[in-house]
């Protein structure tokens, strides 16, 4: 290589940095799109909601929440993963989409570990057991013996294929020896009615999409499948308490970037969320959500993603469940 070709690619090295550095600084000088793979009103889109709007405050521009619901979460997800990676185009980075589809689709469109950046899972959400209330069964016992005296004929309802309560329900088949049947559905508001007359009458679920259900009295929550009662069901028991320990399963929702994010965006978002999550009116909204704030470095959230990953690849190959074109 000659001279002066050297020096026009240092130069050009030079002002991509320069250039890259000056746009972090200024970060962010215009409104900030997030995508929710998921419809709204879902779990994963209220929780969003609460928080974006407190970073919105904090950052000083309006983040404008897409949602973009499609194929588990993956549409919504591959076009975040295509956009251009300046940090004005995030994603709601599902456990579905990012972590438990790898296992379940033959293609997604999109590499999560290679294609997004995760900023950091933000909130973590305990399964709740719910039954309808046309099924007259007050406690987890009675539900497993109903479902053991109807092999395969009560179903329930998920998100979508690969959500994490679409899972949630594969492993609470597995952990009792049981079978029953999924049905997902692309908007999870027309569950609820489902639900509440008994034409799906079970659910494996983050809370904000049975809240209606449960407060209409149309469906009952049997246990909350996490070591400690949810403060937003203080009288359900745990599945512990209910008498089947061995069932503990949650699902997280994160915040991603595209890969290529200048790292210095990537920081400033991460700081942002973590101060989000640290506002008493925030954790408030989240309790009352049924969900657990979290917030990682950027460095424990990429080793978080990759265990998470091996933790569905297990579940869904002991499953069965056959891949999806």
């Amino acid at each position: 290589m000659n001279t002066l070709a050297a020096r026009l690619i240092l130069a050009t090295a030079m002002s991509l940095s320069l250039t890259c550095g000056a746009s972090a600084q200024n970060y962010p000088s215009r409104p900030i799109t997030v995508v929710i793979p998921f419809a709204g009103g879902s779990a994963s889109d209220v929780v969003s909601r609460i928080m974006l709007e407190r970073m919105s405050k904090s950052m000083g521009q309006p983040i404008v929440v897409e949602n973009r619901p499609g194929a588990g979460g993956n549409t919504g997800t591959a076009a975040v993963a295509r956009a251009t990676p300046d940090g004005y185009t995030l994603v709601g980075a599902g456990s579905g989409p990012v972590a438990a589809n790898i296992s379940l689709y033959k293609s997604l469109g999109y590499d999560p570990q290679k294609d997004l950046e995760l900023i950091s899972p933000f909130a973590g959400f305990t399964i709740v057991v719910v039954a309808s209330n046309a099924l007259k069964i007050d406690t987890l016992r009675e539900l497993l013996a109903h479902i053991k005296a109807n092999p395969g004929k009560l179903d329930y309802g998920s998100v979508g294929i690969g959500s994490s309560q679409h899972l949630a329900g594969e492993y609470f088949a597995q952990v009792t020896n049981t079978k029953i049947t999924h049905v997902p559905y692309r908007n999870i508001a027309q569950y609820g009615p489902d639900l509440i007359a008994g034409t799906v009458p079970l659910g494996f679920q983050w809370l904000p999409n049975v809240a209606g259900p449960l407060q209409a009295k149309g469906a009952k929550a049997l246990a909350v499948a996490g070591d400690q009662r949810l403060a937003a069901l203080p009288d359900v028991p745990t599945t512990t308490e209910a008498g089947l320990p061995e069932y503990k399963v949650s699902g997280w929702f994160a915040l991603a970037a595209p890969a290529g994010t200048p790292r210095p965006i990537l920081e400033r978002l991460n700081k942002e969320l973590a101060d989000a999550l640290k506002d008493p009116a925030v954790r408030e909204s989240f309790a009352k959500q049924g969900a657990a704030p979290m917030a990682l470095s950027l460095e424990a959230a990429k080793k978080f993603h990759a265990e998470e990953i091996v933790l569905y690849r297990n579940i869904i190959g002991n499953s069965g469940i056959a891949r999806i074109e």
